[in-house]
């Protein structure tokens, strides 16, 4: 495999991309299927605890957050649901996507506001039903995977929520993380989608391409960072992640944001966009040509750019349904030894509704890649002395059934997709399986040379 610098055509941009609702059969399909992990797991009732970071388990079922509120979804084996809401997200119980009883909880409401009706939290668990000899499947948004740890005892719900649990049940034993019901990868129910779905999230992931390709376009020597990062807003959606536009040295005063700082020539440049269903990013310098790259790493190319974009390359070439995740790692650690390239995190990640689920791709894993399952390519190396390479991006995997229910009910989406596949195999030279479906317009499209709009990394052989 050899990885060239190419002057190419730019990627088909599809503008204008229309969102797609998940419908009545996709949640209530989503509600049959977690009660009977209740079942199998002999749980009578799961707490999912949400706030505005950590909302995307509750709005699995909901279809909302509770903003800058906090709640629980509290769902019985019955099938019986209660909305445990404060004072600003109380109406928003009529509109949940599952049938579920509004309780108003004012604490979970903001500092000073009205506490009229304030009760303990046993008096919320006794008007939801909750039984204090229940079986109790807590949910918030960690596995706590690490060995030296006893996962099903740790809980990540604020003290007062979980002190409170433990004084209302007779046993303390009773109480156990639920976590991965949802997010495991071995058998995390959100880790798999139907066509509905990926057609939802193909939506903000296109989004995410859309606003990249606008940032990338328009990098030049005198903008500021915040005009680029304005680039990057998309039809008034929210961000699963920190907007990153950035020149040069990040984090000055602590800053996480877009600067009122101007970029210059040779700058090294971040830019980081990400909305439901995925995220889009870059990093390189603000040059033209190869001859242009700072004096300590002329040979950056072949240090750092290169050895990216080939394992970016044996990425979406390795992956494939029923491999391992262990043995995807190993092929990613061979062809970007974390040694020599200094990644530290997973090569890659779920995604969906936040932009980090969790990860298949870790050594020694026994999570399984199946079809419907949608995934970051996510390597981040860190080599001293050297700018880093980034060209993050949303894909999905689909079998042959699930690829045809795409393409039969959502045909726009389908033709999106269609597009992008041979644009990455015909003109980046990536050779794509008919399993991988890109979800952003701009996947395997990386130019690191950020004022040369066309010169674009490309895989030979």
């Amino acid at each position: 495999m050899k990885i060239n610098l190419t002057t190419v055509d730019l990627p088909t941009i599809h503008r204008n991309p229309e969102s797609v609702v998940l419908t009545d059969e996709t949640m209530a399909a989503r509600k049959e299927r977690f009660l009977e992990q209740l079942q199998i797991h002999s749980i009578d009732t799961a707490i999912i605890y949400a706030d505005r970071e950590h909302g995307a388990n509750f709005e699995y079922f909901t279809g909302f957050i509770p903003r800058f509120e906090e709640a629980c979804l509290v769902i019985h084996a019955t099938g019986e649901s209660h909305l445990l809401l404060g004072n600003e997200n109380v109406k928003m119980a009529v509109h949940s996507r599952i049938k579920a009883n509004p309780v108003h909880v004012p604490f979970f409401s903001l500092p000073n506001q009205p506490m009229t009706g304030e009760k303990t939290l046993d008096h919320y668990f006794k008007e939801s039903n909750i039984s204090p000899d229940a079986k109790i499947g807590v949910i918030g948004w960690k596995l706590f995977t690490s060995s030296q740890y006893n996962n099903r005892d740790l809980f990540d719900l604020p003290f007062y929520v979980i002190d409170s649990l433990l004084n209302y049940v007779s046993n303390r034993d009773q109480l156990q993380n639920f976590t991965f019901s949802l997010i495991s990868p071995k058998v995390g129910l959100r880790t798999t989608y139907n066509a509905n779905e990926i057609a939802h999230y193909e939506y903000g992931a296109s989004l995410a391409g859309i606003a990249i390709f606008n940032g990338l376009q328009e990098i030049s020597v005198g903008k500021g960072e915040k005009e680029i990062g304005a680039l990057l807003a998309q039809d008034g959606q929210p961000n699963s992640v920190t907007t990153i536009s950035a020149a040069g040295q990040r984090f000055t005063n602590a800053i996480l944001y877009p600067r009122d700082k101007n970029i210059t020539l040779k700058d090294n440049y971040s830019l980081t966009v990400g909305y439901k269903g995925g995220l889009s990013s870059r990093a390189g310098f603000v040059i033209s040509s190869e001859d242009q790259l700072p004096e300590n790493q002329k040979d950056y190319l072949e240090r750092v750019g290169k050895p990216y974009f080939n394992a970016y390359s044996t990425w979406l070439e390795t992956l494939s349904i029923g491999i391992s995740g262990d043995e995807f790692y190993a092929k990613i650690q061979e062809a970007f030894p974390s040694e020599f390239y200094g990644w530290t995190l997973n090569p890659g990640h779920y995604t969906a509704d936040e932009e980090w689920m969790s990860s298949p791709f870790y050594e020694g894993s026994e999570a399984v890649i199946q079809s419907g399952q949608l995934l970051q390519i996510d390597m981040i190396p860190s080599v001293p002395g050297y700018t880093g390479a980034s060209c993050e991006e949303p894909i999905a995997i689909a079998d042959e059934a699930l690829r045809n229910e795409l393409s039969q009910q959502y045909p726009e989406v389908w033709e999106r997709i269609e597009a992008r596949k041979n644009y990455i195999k015909e003109v980046i030279g990536i050779k794509l399986s008919n399993d991988i479906l890109p979800l952003s317009d701009t996947v395997a499209f990386y130019t690191p040379f950020f004022l040369n709009k066309t010169l674009a990394y490309t895989k030979e052989g």
